[in-house]
């Protein structure tokens, strides 16, 4: 009895599954169709990512081999190409280094543009190192407030860049000739436990600098004196 059941019961489930079918087929294989079309399809664009990213690698030596050798404004079109054609991790650290070929090139303003727009778009660490460089490249003598603007984000009292910021502050208050002022900044950062010891030793040697006259013209060295000349000893003739 329960073989006859065993075969009514899978009568039962066959004449199910084909009334499935026939209702729901079409549209089972359709489905089938698109999974493996979208694996497919997935495995193609990782292809083409890993493609993109090896030719925007090579390209990007290319370019900082140019810039290392002093083909600067070869690099800064390379860096270019690379900054606008490729992934977003290689187009912004090739955007950071056409701004340093342009900055090596002495294009300052163009440069100083670029950072702002990187730390305008990342937040991250690529947006402060851009931020830092914009600073450095500010600090001789840019606008005090473009200065302060750049680096308002680095200077809270948790961010790992604010003695990094300090010390760009005390750099450029040295080429404004506020020396007092600079003075006192470098040396608060070389007494600074928490800052790196680095920055604290080199901080501390430009403290003593300034401490000690720095810069200051002290006039010119005169020139030596020439003794006079001894009196020449009157020759005798010989008798």
């Amino acid at each position: 009895m329960s073989d006859i059941f065993r075969e009514v019961e899978e009568d039962v489930r066959r004449e199910r599954f084909e009334q499935i079918w026939k209702q729901y087929g079409d549209y089972i294989i359709a489905g089938v169709a698109l999974i493996v079309i979208a694996i497919a399809g997935y495995e193609l664009w990782q292809r083409y990512e890993a493609n993109q990213k090896l030719k925007a690698s090579e390209t990007f030596i290319a370019a900082q081999q140019l810039a290392d050798t002093g083909n600067l404004a070869q690099a800064t079109a390379a860096f270019t190409i690379v900054a606008k054609d490729a992934p977003d991790g290689y187009a912004k650290m090739a955007r950071l280094s056409q701004a340093g070929a342009l900055l090596a090139s002495g294009q300052n303003s163009e440069a100083v543009m670029i950072y702002k727009s990187i730390a305008s778009d990342d937040n991250g660490l690529v947006g402060d190192i851009a931020r830092i460089r914009a600073g450095w490249a500010l600090a001789p003598g840019g606008p005090r407030a473009d200065l302060e603007t750049i680096l308002a984000p680095l200077t809270d009292a948790t961010s790992p860049w604010r003695f990094s910021a300090r010390e760009i502050f005390a750099y450029a208050d040295f080429h404004s000739g506020n020396t007092a002022k600079a003075q006192n900044e470098f040396q608060s950062l070389a007494d600074d436990k928490s800052a790196p010891q680095a920055m604290r030793a080199r901080c501390g040697a430009m403290a003593s600098f300034l401490k000690n006259g720095g810069m200051a013209d002290y006039g010119t060295v005169p020139p030596p004196v020439t003794p006079p000349a001894a009196p020449a000893t009157p020759v005798t003739p010989t008798p």
